[in-house]
């Protein structure tokens, strides 16, 4: 009878304990050991946050829902919106702008929408291990919205960074749902230069803001020197491993789900996890907003934080009631505001006082950051993973490869020698070619391996 106490006694310490360490883990522990980011590097991120706002609005020269001070976008540079009808559900609507003040070419993904039924469709068009793509495991249903997405604008998109001088930065933003497909479009590109007219990868960038988990962690840390992602606090969807179908099967239960899916990650070791090969993460560099703290009444001064982590990647469920409100874009768009003001008044301390880190140094810093997480995958045995000096032979014989496709077409049908899926197999498997000619996505389809 003792030792039946003594067990009961013990069982409830230890769920105890764990309740404790789970109601008191915040946001804010994610990223406790990271650095600051800088102004320079943070800079682009509320100004792409109010591009993708402006798909929402069908009018931008007398928008309804304007964020405070306005979307500050020039309606005659917008090139093209693209809305539900237009997409036929095949992707999210989206908008491409030309921002010249800024030398970028900006393709800006809505988010999910609740009342659409396409939107649901594309994020269940997936089960863990049914698609890869260059290495690494990623979502279907995204990846097919991606091929659909670069198949009807390549060509626009080439156009206008040809006509601008071959010099303008190639940017593609998301919010949520857009950002997975934003994601997987950068891959595609950085793949595939020659789609936008051979685009180097220096070039290129994406900002996917409330991440979808889409990717596998080998790619994730692969393509975090061009895809960053921007995380606020508590945000439930960068942090939720399971299966994104399910989420969205229990949308209105989404507080019990996540408490149990709580439950259920603390018992499977973090080895188990790094070493799955078909497990989904949040894509690229991360950048995660901080404005509240534990036992702490309201919110602070924004703090932003970055880093490439590897193990302990957004893995924990935060049980907080604003997991949900800090996935909104709105909210993104405002405290990335105010990160941006606090950062610009740091930068600027005195006129006589030179900047703490200079923007060379700063560029060399994120470079090391970006060698020393491949080797930190290389070192976990993460799948599939490559170290710095691999990855660095890869892209040389990508571009030799490339620049002879581009002399001679009939070479055109070769392949990189690291194996990376050519683009006519990632066209014939995700899609069928009607009577009329046009690409119509299959209704299943799995990509080459």
């Amino acid at each position: 009878m003792s030792v039946a106490c003594g067990a009961e006694c013990v069982l409830v310490l230890g769920c105890l304990r764990w309740a404790w360490k789970r109601c008191t883990y915040t946001g804010n522990d994610d990223s406790a050991t990271w650095p600051t980011a800088t102004y320079e590097e943070f800079e682009p991120v509320p100004r792409i946050c109010r591009t993708i706002l402006a798909v929402y609005e069908p009018n931008l020269r007398s928008p309804k829902y304007p964020p405070k001070g306005g979307y500050r976008l020039n309606p005659d540079w917008v090139i093209k919106r693209v809305t539900y009808e237009q997409t036929s559900g095949n992707a999210p609507p989206y908008l491409i702008y030309c921002d010249h003040e800024h030398q970028e070419i900006v393709v800006a993904i809505r988010g999910l929408n609740l009342l659409n039924e396409s939107d649901y469709k594309v994020l269940l068009d997936n089960r863990l291990g049914k698609q890869m793509f260059d290495g690494g495991y990623v979502h279907h249903g995204l990846l097919k919205s991606a091929v659909w997405v670069l198949n009807n604008e390549s060509e626009t998109l080439k156009k206008l960074w040809i006509e601008n001088g071959r010099s303008y930065k190639m940017i593609f933003a998301g919010h949520s749902l857009g950002s997975g497909v934003a994601s997987l479009l950068t891959v595609i590109v950085a793949n595939h230069k020659d789609r936008l007219g051979g685009i180097p990868r220096s070039l290129l960038r994406c900002y996917a803001v409330a991440p979808a988990r889409c990717m596998s962690l080998n790619l994730a840390v692969k393509y975090a020197d061009i895809i960053h992602s921007v995380v606020l606090q508590d945000d439930f969807l960068p942090r939720t491993a399971t299966p994104l179908e399910d989420i969205f099967k229990s949308i209105f239960c989404l507080p019990c789900l996540i408490f149990l899916v709580c439950l259920r990650d603390t018992f499977i070791p973090e080895g188990r996890k790094l070493r799955d090969p078909r497990r989904l993460y949040a894509p690229g560099r991360m950048y995660h907003i901080v404005e509240r703290r534990f036992c702490r009444c309201g919110r602070f001064t924004p703090d932003v934080r970055t880093a490439i982590p590897v193990d302990g990647r957004f893995e924990h469920i935060v049980l907080s009631r604003n997991a949900t409100v800090d996935h909104g874009i709105i909210w993104i768009e405002r405290e990335s505001e105010k990160v941006l003001a606090r950062l610009k008044e740091a930068s600027a301390e005195t006129t006589t006082t030179p900047p703490k880190v200079q923007k060379i140094e700063r560029l060399k810093t994120l470079e090391k950051e970006h060698k020393d997480a491949l080797e930190r995958a290389v070192s976990l045995n993460i799948p599939h993973a490559v170290d710095a000096d691999e990855e660095e032979s890869t892209e040389s014989i990508t571009e030799e490869s490339s620049q002879k496709q581009e002399e001679d077409a009939m070479t055109s049908k070769a392949q990189c020698s690291d194996a990376r899926t050519n683009w006519n197999e990632v066209v014939e498997k995700l899609f069928n070619r009607d009577e009329s000619g046009k690409l119509r996505l299959k209704r299943d389809a799995t990509g080459p391996e």
